[in-house]
């Protein structure tokens, strides 16, 4: 399929597939669990200061809120939730860049891309 301009269209990644740093490695945000959520909560909360540190205190909140989410639903990984509640998540938590960007295959869906690099 391509857009008017004749360019190929990019299906646009789920965030559920984002990748996620998760302690010792990346995993897609959809495979966390409640237990894992939480710790990045924790740790996120620890870096938050004053400053530029101070953005990181809202993805700290957004991470407990979620965390709080997952034990309400009794969800045992954030897949669970379902894809529009992930995705409801994932711009607060900073899973998909705030706003989109121009620079990520997970910005909006509107965004046009030129494939040009």
């Amino acid at each position: 399929m391509s857009d008017p301009r004749g360019h190929a269209a990019r299906s646009r990644p789920r965030p559920l597939d984002a990748p996620v740093f998760s302690g010792s490695g990346y995993k897609p945000f959809g495979e966390f669990t409640v237990d894992e959520v939480r710790a990045r909560a924790a740790e996120l909360r620890q870096a938050t200061g004053w400053g530029p540190t101070a953005r990181v205190g809202a993805v700290a909140r957004a991470w407990s809120e979620l965390a709080r989410a997952m034990s309400a639903a009794s969800a045992g990984t954030v897949a669970d939730l379902g894809p529009a509640v992930a995705a409801e998540h994932a711009e607060r938590l900073w899973v998909t860049p705030p706003g989109g960007s121009s620079l990520s295959p997970w910005g909006p869906a509107d965004r046009s891309r030129s494939g040009d690099g």
